[in-house]
């Protein structure tokens, strides 16, 4: 693990260049990952807008700002994704927005199909599935803890259609991205927050 997640690394990008990367995309119609599909592409497109907006409007709660400032150790919050992810759309701007009211905290972003077996280390019921933030204790080299892909009211919503319908439906996907998009990040937040008082190392690298 300790090899996978330094090369991860050397091919990361930090929140601006992935804003950046990602606004390219758009522009040249254009996605991240294997698939480069039309539908894909139009997610992408959709997802930069989103990522704009909660760029712009995020508000942070107060407790979630003490949480963090408090943040004493160095720690690295590596997230894996794609552009086409609208799970990630609507959370990565708000790890990133925890983030930078710390130095101690540094942010990388990496794409999901360029490390594969980084990934398989943090599937969720087998599946590759994103946003995963994996948060990395610097000094002692342990996996603190783990986030994703969704916060826990998308995740509850999510499985219990799941339960009654087999599989997720697009009207139902779409009212999933209503729900983020009421939601404004609040719950995502609300769940990080928590998990910042969970400081047990759980995975040695």
């Amino acid at each position: 693990m300790k090899n996978l997640i330094k090369s991860s690394f050397k091919k990361s990008q930090s929140y601006k260049e992935y804003r950046e990367f990602v606004k390219k995309l758009a522009d040249n119609n254009s996605t991240s990952g294997k698939d480069k599909s039309e539908a894909l592409i139009n997610y992408t497109l959709l997802n930069n807008r989103r990522m704009m907006r909660w760029d712009k409007t995020l508000k942070i709660t107060q407790e979630s700002y003490d949480k963090v400032v408090a943040i004493k150790d160095k720690v690295t919050w590596l997230v894996l994704t794609e552009s086409w992810c609208g799970d990630a759309a609507h959370q990565i701007p708000v790890m990133n927005k925890m983030a930078e009211l710390n130095d101690n905290i540094d942010f990388k972003v990496v794409l999901r199909d360029e490390n594969e077996e980084l990934m398989d280390l943090f599937l969720t019921n087998g599946n590759r599935s994103i946003p995963k933030l994996i948060m990395i204790d610097k000094a002692s080299g342990f996996v603190i803890n783990t986030f994703g892909p969704r916060p826990r009211e998308a995740t509850k919503m999510v499985n219990d259609y799941k339960s009654e319908h087999g599989k997720l439906t697009p009207e139902f996907k779409e009212d999933l991205q209503h729900w983020y998009n009421k939601d404004k990040g609040q719950n995502t937040l609300k769940d990080l927050t928590a998990m910042l008082s969970e400081l047990e190392p759980i995975v040695s690298l």
